[in-house]
């Protein structure tokens, strides 16, 4: 007996030296961000950093409560600042690991049962520092009327709640927001967008939101939210009787419907049991604060001009889903799961979808909640500003595709505001951003699930902060291509501008939180200057890489810069970077004084695989890069976590 134990002991032992490595249980990504943090941990005991990393997170902390509330340091203020981020900034060292918690869970949420819209608001409840909302109860529906009666009554709970919403305003403040809300947030931006043009009137804008019941809001938000579930719909699909089957409900047949949305007056809730049907418009207003569509079946298009339309909202609740088929979204603004003050939802089940839009679209939010979540297929997002997963404001937005090979474009339109290099505004793309000088941004995230994916992005957009905001891009598989900026202008021609990206891909300016991370495949990173952990004036800018052979452009990445954090961590394959110099961080700082400020920290850290830094090979080495706090590690093994 003891001998074919060890037999087979000995066939097994053979058996893994033959066997490639990734057949054995690899390390999962919450694991590589913890070795992460106490590689970083080690790194700054081991050059004596400890008390220069303790000034600059002081330091950070101290212009946080300078500016907390209604405190100014400078040109910076408290307005719309969301706990989480603040929880975020004052705990740099442990960010990576929360990201990371934070995307997986959020992933999760969305790739479960429809019914899960429910907890993703109430997530994102947490996250805009409101309650969590309470937990849905699931329902087995056996008749068509069960659930018709459900939708209406959920509708009604929607129209109320977002009634309470604007309670605290007066009529006046309330005009005032219907009268200026969009053009002064969104109309007037072709740009420059780092800032409103009208910052006088945008300060007010953001006042009038904060005062609001926001509350109340994302209760609305959680009422509609319970139409998603997968059994309403199965029963929603039964309906015999079309036409106006009761107050406010529209059923359309199975044949080919025209749908002229503003159009239908006293109609909040359309439902189309199938064929392939066109949508016009479908704005909220005053009289109609709520609208849900629920298409079951057919490849259909959606069309339209007028801001908040296809699951988009401007001071209003709306929700699209679409169960199945090959469906075209066009639109302008605001729109395609998008909102300003409101909710915005739309939820496409299967099939090959295109989705386009100029600003604010696709999983963008400015005072409120704005999610699209595409299941399935081979999908194309083409927008050019605020859009694919945007966070301005009191704001929380994600766009989360949960496979197939997808497209993803932002930008193209606009040209930014850099003389020296010249492009186009992004601002895109799991990116959160504050206006400058009007308030504090807030948590944007772009999640793909599977899939070779391609991305297009100008300035400033993939996974970045801007002015005390979060950002987070997070691909779970798939051999995907980040290429550094748009290869054509928006609406298909030439460039005017040459092919280059700033602030892509990574990256922070002024108080910001931007991570980038990818699970699996061979992946290539793209970009020019300033991104791939590209860390600017006291924030966190992340670029993490779980598996593959992955392939880094720019010559220096993983920069931290006027006393910035920034990290490049890269975890198995033979990868190729485009220069030795990652993991800078410089030994001056302009912007604030040292040594009170702590100064700059940059960790470039790669573990397994032969790797290419430039026509260099630095692999089983650690270097000092800038200053003692810029670090190259480069080591073919994983380390122990202790």
């Amino acid at each position: 007996m003891i001998h074919s134990t060890m037999k087979k002991l000995s066939i097994l032992l053979a058996l893994s030296i033959l066997l490639p490595a990734r057949l054995f249980a690899e390390p999962d990504p919450s694991h590589l961000v913890r070795l992460l943090k106490q590689e970083s941990e080690a790194g700054i005991r081991g050059r004596g950093l400890e008390q220069k990393f303790e000034f600059y997170q002081a330091y950070s902390n101290g212009r946080l409560d300078e500016s907390a509330g209604s405190k100014t340091w400078s040109d910076k203020t408290g307005n719309c600042r969301l706990g989480w981020y603040d929880e975020l900034m004052r705990n740099q060292l442990d960010s990576p690991v929360i990201a990371e918690a934070f995307t997986r869970e959020l992933h999760e949420m969305l790739a479960g049962n429809s019914g899960n819209l429910e907890r993703v608001l109430s997530l994102a409840s947490v996250k805009l520092d409101l309650a969590a909302l309470p937990a849905g109860n699931s329902a087995k529906f056996e008749k068509s009327s069960d659930a018709l009666a459900v939708v209406r009554d959920a509708t009604l709970k929607a129209e109320s709640a977002f009634g309470n919403f604007l309670k605290p305003l007066t009529e006046e403040e309330q005009d005032y927001l219907y009268q200026n809300l969009y053009d002064v947030t969104t109309g007037q931006v072709e740009g420059q967008s780092a800032r409103f043009p009208d910052e006088e009137k945008a300060r007010r804008l953001c006042d009038l939101m904060e005062s609001m019941d926001r509350q109340a809001l994302l209760e609305a938000g959680g009422h509609v939210a319970k139409l998603g579930d997968s059994s309403l719909l199965e029963a929603l699909a039964g309906l015999k009787e079309t036409g106006k089957v009761a107050k406010g409900i529209l059923v359309g047949g199975p044949e080919r419907n025209i749908y002229n949305l503003d159009a239908l007056r006293g109609i909040s809730v359309v439902i189309d049991l199938g064929g392939n049907d066109t949508y016009l418009e479908g704005a909220l207003s005053r009289e109609r604060p709520v609208l849900v569509i629920i298409d079951l079946g057919g490849n259909d298009t959606y069309r339209g001009e007028k801001p908040g339309i296809q699951g988009g909202a401007v001071l209003g609740v709306s929700m699209v889903i679409d169960r199945s088929g090959n469906d075209t979204y066009d639109a302008q603004d605001v729109a395609q799961g998008a909102c300003i003050a409101g909710i915005g939802i739309l939820v496409d089940a299967e099939g090959n979808d295109h989705y386009r839009g100029l600003r604010r679209n696709h999983g963008s939010a400015l005072g409120g909640v704005a999610i699209l979540l595409d299941r399935a297929g081979d999908d194309s997002y083409h927008a050019a500003l605020y859009a694919q997963g945007f966070g301005g404001p009191l704001g929380f937005g994600v766009l989360d595709d949960l496979d197939g090979a997808d497209h993803y474009y932002a930008g193209g339109k606009w040209l930014d505001n850099y003389e020296d290099t010249r492009g186009y505004d992004g601002w895109s793309q799991g990116v959160g951003a504050g206006p400058r000088g009007v308030a504090n941004g807030g948590i944007g995230v772009l999640l793909d699930g599977g899939g070779d994916d391609v991305y297009e992005c100008d300035y400033f957009s993939h996974g970045g902060g801007y002015w005390f905001a979060a950002g987070f891009a997070r691909d779970f598989g798939g051999d995907d291509r980040r290429l550094g900026s748009t290869l054509l202008a928006y609406d298909g021609d030439e460039r005017f501008e040459p092919v280059f990206l700033r602030w892509g891909i990574a990256w922070q300016a002024h108080y910001g939180l931007g991570f980038v991370l990818d699970d699996k495949g061979d992946d290539i990173y793209g970009g020019n200057i300033v991104g791939l952990g590209f860390s600017w004036d006291f924030g966190v800018a992340g670029l993490l890489d779980f598996d593959g052979n992955d392939t880094y452009q720019l010559t220096y990445g993983a920069q931290g810069q006027q006393a910035g954090y920034g990290m490049l961590f890269d975890v198995g394959g033979d990868d190729r970077y485009g220069g030795t110099d990652y993991g800078g961080a410089p030994a001056s700082v302009t912007y604030h004084p040292l040594p009170d400020c702590g100064g700059n920290f940059a960790f470039s850290i790669n573990y397994g695989g032969t790797d290419r830094y430039g026509e260099e090979d630095l692999n089983n080495q650690v270097l000092e890069r800038g200053s003692p706090g810029g670090f190259l590690i480069d080591s073919e093994d994983i380390p122990t976590l202790k």
